[in-house]
């Protein structure tokens, strides 16, 4: 009886040792770690988070420290032969194109209204930038309103005789009139200028006179300056001078003041269009580019 109440004592004794030494390893185990040891483990996060890759930018934003910036370029649309470049002070400017690409192909060369073959529109633009600003490489004032007469290489074209040019009003009108038509039925007009075809469909006196003010408000695009400059004539003269002959000397016969610009009056009067029918109907379009010469 004595050696088992003994043993008891023994058990009693190592388990209470046991449980003692668990607790102390715990202890060790949860302990809180020492302050510099975790400033040193924050600054380390802080440094691969550093060196992560930068996400690209989007479209029209620039990275400067990794903060996203608005390309002051993004709003800003220059004209033909220029492009957009950001100047020392941060500031938009249009300059001209520094240099053409290197055309080979014979199909992309174009005639000037100077009757020169040119490589390429772009060497055309090019130069009456050039010239418009007075750039020492510009070839003559003569080529500050330079501009293309038709696609492809010069050559001689027939003569418009004085039969030809006196009908070429008529026609135009009625090609207007039909241009007009079609893009309505293919619904790619909008809702403006829909009405005004449908108002031409339904009154004969409205016809001619709507499908010229529609063309007008067309080619007067950039800027809307409510005058037709020889260089946005381009849309109709170019593709249809190999089979309209007349259509080049026509539309130089409508800039009757020869300053490089048709107002609507002079557009209503070279299509033999009563005048006082004609008023500005072009539709108010907020175009949030900025056109900078």
């Amino acid at each position: 009886m004595k050696l088992l109440h003994i043993s008891l004592v023994f058990l009693v004794v190592f388990l209470l040792a046991e449980s003692s030494s668990e607790k102390v390893t715990k202890r060790k185990k949860y302990r809180r770690r020492p302050a510099s040891i975790e400033a040193a483990e924050i600054k380390n996060e802080e440094k691969s988070e550093e060196d992560m890759p930068v996400a690209p930018p989007s479209d029209g934003e620039v990275i400067d420290n990794r903060v996203p910036l608005v390309d002051p370029c993004m709003q800003v649309r220059c004209g033909a032969g220029r492009v957009c470049q950001v100047d020392d002070s941060g500031e938009p400017q249009c300059i001209c194109i520094p240099k053409c690409p290197v055309e080979t192909e014979s199909r992309r060369k174009v005639c000037s209204n100077h009757n020169e073959t040119w490589s390429s529109d772009c060497a055309i633009y090019q130069q009456r930038c050039l010239c418009d600003k007075g750039d020492g490489e510009c070839k003559g004032p003569q080529y500050k309103h330079v501009h293309i007469e038709y696609y492809g290489q010069c050559r001689e074209m027939p003569h418009c005789s004085q039969e030809e040019m006196a009908d070429f009003p008529r026609r135009m009108r009625d090609w207007l009139f039909n241009i007009m038509r079609d893009l309505a039925d293919r619904q790619e007009l909008t809702p403006h200028y829909l009405n005004m075809e449908r108002e031409a469909e339904s009154n004969m006196t409205r016809r001619w006179t709507n499908a010229a003010i529609w063309k007008f408000c067309d080619l007067d695009g950039h800027p809307p300056d409510r005058s037709v400059s020889r260089h946005e004539l381009f849309p109709i003269r170019a593709p249809l001078m190999a089979l309209e002959h007349c259509i080049g000397p026509f539309l130089n016969t409508c800039d009757s003041d020869n300053n490089h610009r048709i107002t609507l009056s002079e557009w209503a009067k070279c299509l033999q269009l009563e005048e006082e029918e004609i008023e500005h109907q072009c539709e108010e379009i907020a175009d949030a580019e900025v056109e900078i010469e």
